[in-house]
């Protein structure tokens, strides 16, 4: 019998990966060796993994620099209309591996590392996780950045370089405790820092009206300094920009200061300028109304809005000699060279806003536009509504920002006074719309006056953007049905929908390389670049060897997650139970709290009928509460409360186990989601946007056991909701039963089994040290529960008994997880930003490639 290849060998066989050419592996080891020994002027005595993890981190960015010359070449000789995307957040993770997978450089690498004596594996374990974000939102946001890139568009990413990302997450006891997220105390070989694109922020000051216009004065100025990552296209030699924004203080002290004896304190002051870009704010779908949030979210955009005009004056057309300065076309792509004079024959501009947090950019082009540049109000505001659109992310109401009237007046004054005068001309054009409804009038405005006056930041970028769209198609309607119905009656052709997707090379290719193998020996490598291919799986769902392929890679990747818990939680992992998976962060609408009434209602079974022939379960539960959010904490401390009990029962043994895995977080799912069987995707109807979770679980071959909410809907039409677990209650039904009136105590004293499980958590089962410890949670789930757990809870129950009865069919099981597979198609964010490019942004994706920087220059470029 041969023995089993080592994963080294293994990883070779996978085409996916890239070739290793001799020559290729030669060049590594050279270019390895020579930033090993020059860069970081290290000996290979006294090298580090650290030390080896930068000299291969340069040795791939050399591929990546010329590249990134050539493309911005690219793109300064083709002008053609360029997209920002502006966020708050970019939750990048590693960068090292999916650059080798997007240059195909995987394979030579491996070997190159391999012939050094070397373990790619624990190199590649050094990197830190580029954690600038919290959850799906900031994940969206890097998953578009590879799109982007793999469809040709000229696109930039401008965010913030927070010094501190997400919080690691470390369980103390049961209880999350926050460590803070030094990520960058070892450096970032992945940016270069752009000092000579520098650019100053203002902030607080006065208002002065001229007649020769408005002048903002008297302000506190803040540097904000450029760093550039690269982003690659999946093997197509162009590489885009992420441009992220960190604070600086200006350096001019004055002299007066030293002869007070102020200079000391002078310099320790440059400090609350640089707090700007310090942290994180570690809230994910609440808004916390705080000053150095506000001034965050105009930071990021002030800088951002100078950039953008800088690069649009900058701008030729076939022309040296000339520079843009005129804006009114801004937006315009296809300009008639004849119409208009020489120095206007330019190229335009997409502003994509993800969520209200850049929402700053529609008065800050405004004051631009009007007090810079001198444009009339009417010319400035047509200019904002056709370069700007908005991305919605959430319905529910404690995440939309609002910001107190008052915080504006001192940090932003002329700001203020540029909200009022559109919201004055808006609610002119409504009011001539709806003579005499007030109602609507109130509704409508961009103040809100009830109690303490507030500006409503998602009625702003309604206002001032020509497109606004939902993330999932029930999300997209719910936005029009209630949420903005009154701006979709007024203007029903802004709002689309634009769903969500992820991207393949990551989520798949990345990191399940086994199953991507597995997929490219039946149909072929191109569905990587065009998933809507993974239809052509259907003919295989009845191919016995294709069934065995299948479920021989999910094993493997069980077997190897259950090595990395072991090695983690010391817990013993029985690797063919089923892995039932429900991470994302801990909100109540997300519904963990649910999960665990089903997790007791199973151990109480196990217990209650001990002989019988029980699917075994591991269910692993995991992620982030904002530190601030009381309840997500204590469900936190309910599940390893719950995992206490359960793993040390011995009548119960390997057929349940309860994990929390700690510090989830980009990384971690890229370990953990190539090894589900079982996706938890839960919410209540109408609460989730879309989930992007949702998506992995299911390109990766795992089931989805959901609710007809967000992004679940689409799957359940695309892979047909037969080959879903879906559960509970439609939005009609949630609707409902909230004109009836939920009533959580009907449940509890109807359901035998859920009183028995609420009783064991009131009663201290789960803390006989502290049997009141969980009680406001019960006292939450009895009695103001807005995501009614008790209302879902005999269906879900129903559900996950199908789920245990299917998984005993192995045959059966893995068919419907080629059914999933091969419906994924739709989900690739490819084919969101294809969407957006032409239906917003008046763009067209290209596949064509680049000559690489090694070829000689083609009349491609």
């Amino acid at each position: 019998m041969s023995k089993p290849l080592t994963d080294q060998e293994k990883r070779k066989q996978i085409s996916v990966r890239g070739l290793a050419g001799v020559e290729n592996v030669a060049d590594l080891k050279t270019n390895f060796n020579r930033h090993l020994h020059f860069t970081l002027v290290k000996d290979r005595n006294v090298a580090t993994k650290r030390d080896y993890y930068f000299a291969l981190a340069h040795t791939v960015r050399d591929h990546l620099v010329g590249r990134w010359i050539r493309t911005q070449q690219h793109y300064y000789e083709k002008d053609p209309k360029r997209v920002y995307y502006l966020s708050l957040e970019f939750y990048i993770g590693r960068t090292l591996q999916n650059t080798m997978v997007n240059l195909a450089l995987e394979n030579a690498c491996d070997e190159a590392i391999y012939q050094l004596g070397l373990d790619m594996e624990e190199l590649q374990d050094m990197e830190e996780d580029a954690g600038l974000g919290n959850g799906g939102l900031g994940r969206l946001a890097a998953c578009f950045l590879d799109s982007m890139a793999t469809l040709g568009l000229a696109a930039y990413g401008y965010g913030i370089r927070y010094e501190f990302g997400i919080f690691n997450q470390k369980i103390v006891n049961g209880w999350q405790v926050e460590e803070a997220d030094d990520w960058l105390r070892y450096g970032n070989p992945w940016e270069k820092a752009r000092p000579e694109y520098m650019r100053p922020v203002h902030f607080y000051g006065r208002v002065e009206h001229h007649p020769d216009g408005v002048k903002w004065v008297d302000t506190q100025v803040v540097l904000a300094l450029p760093y550039d990552t690269p982003v690659p296209g999946y093997r197509n030699n162009i590489v885009n920009t992420m441009r992220l924004w960190s604070a600086k203080a200006p350096c001019e002290f004055h002299l007066k200061d030293f002869n007070v004896g102020g200079y000391i304190q002078a310099v320790l002051d440059k400090n609350l300028a640089e707090n700007i870009s310090r942290v994180l704010y570690p809230n994910d779908n609440f808004f916390e109304g705080k000053e150095l949030r506000l001034k965050q979210e105009y930071f990021v955009v002030a800088a951002t809005l100078q950039d953008i005009i800088r690069r649009f004056k900058a701008s030729k057309f076939g022309s040296t000699e000339v520079v843009r300065m005129d804006l009114t076309t801004l937006p315009d792509k296809n300009i008639q060279h004849n119409l208009c004079p020489s120095f206007v024959c330019f190229v335009q501009v997409a502003i994509q806003l993800n969520d209200t947090h850049p929402a700053m950019a529609i008065p800050e082009l405004m004051r631009i536009l009007v007090d810079d540049e001198k444009l009339s109000w009417d010319t400035a505001w047509d200019i904002i509504v056709r370069t700007c659109a908005y991305t919605n992310h959430t319905v529910l109401p404690e995440a939309l920002e609002r910001w107190p009237v008052d915080l504006f007046k001192n940090l932003l004054p002329r700001h203020l006074e540029i909200i009022y005068e559109i919201n004055r001309r808006h609610l002119e054009r409504i009011s001539a719309l709806y003579p005499g409804d007030h109602d609507r009038l109130r509704r409508m405005s961009l103040i809100e006056e009830d109690g303490q006056k507030k500006i409503n930041m998602a009625h702003l970028c309604i206002v001032g953007s020509h497109a606004v769209n939902g993330v999932a198609q029930i999300h997209s309607n719910i936005i029009k049905d209630t949420v903005f119905k009154d701006f979709y009656d007024v203007d029903p052709q802004k709002f689309q929908n634009k769903t969500n997707g992820i991207t393949p090379r990551r989520w798949l290719v990345m990191c399940n390389p086994g199953l991507a193998e597995v997929i490219a020996e039946r149909i072929g490598e191109d569905y990587i670049r065009d998933l809507s291919q993974l239809k052509n799986l259907l003919k295989f769902v009845d191919d016995d060897a294709f069934i065995r392929d299948i479920a021989k890679v999910k094993q493997e990747s069980k077997m190897k997650f259950a090595m990395h818990l072991e090695e983690q939680y010391k817990v013993k992992i029985n690797p063919h139970s089923m892995f039932d998976v429900h991470v994302k962060r801990i909100h109540e609408y997300k519904r963990q709290l649910l999960n665990c009434l089903h997790i007791i209602a199973l151990y109480n079974r196990i217990k209650k009928e001990p002989n019988k022939a029980w699917t075994p379960r591991t269910i692993m539960i995991g992620g982030k509460a904002a530190p601030g959010y009381h309840t997500a904490k204590m469900i936190i401390k309910l599940i390893t409360a719950i995992g206490e009990v359960v793993n040390n029962d011995s009548v119960v043994g390997d057929r349940l186990k309860v994990i929390f895995l700690e510090n989830y977080r980009v990384t971690l799912a890229e370990k953990v989601i190539p090894a589900a069987d079982l996706s938890e995707q839960i919410s209540t109807a109408g609460t989730e946007a879309s989930g992007t979770g949702n998506m992995k679980f299911m390109l990766n071959g795992a089931l989805t056991i959901g609710t007809m909410d967000g992004a679940n809907v689409e799957m359940a039409e695309e892979a047909g909701e037969e080959n879903l677990f879906i559960f509970g209650m439609r939005v009609k039904d949630v609707e409902a039963l909230d004109k009836k009136g939920y009533d959580a105590m009907e449940y509890y004293n109807r359901i035998p089994e859920l009183k028995q499980v609420m009783d064991q958590i009131s009663g201290g089962f789960f803390s006989p040290g502290e049997p009141d410890q969980f009680k406001d949670i019960v006292k939450m789930l009895m009695h103001h529960d807005r995501f009614k757990v008790f209302a879902d809870y005999e269906d879900y129950i129903k559900c996950q008994e199908k789920v245990s009865a299917l998984y005993k069919n192995t045959k059966e099981w893995t068919k419907m997880v080629i059914h999933n597979i091969a419906g994924c198609g739709k989900f690739s964010s490819d084919r969101t930003i294809a969407q957006y490019a032409r239906e917003i942004w008046d763009m067209e994706p290209s596949l064509e490639k680049i000559a690489a920087p090694d070829d000689p220059r083609s009349g491609g470029v």
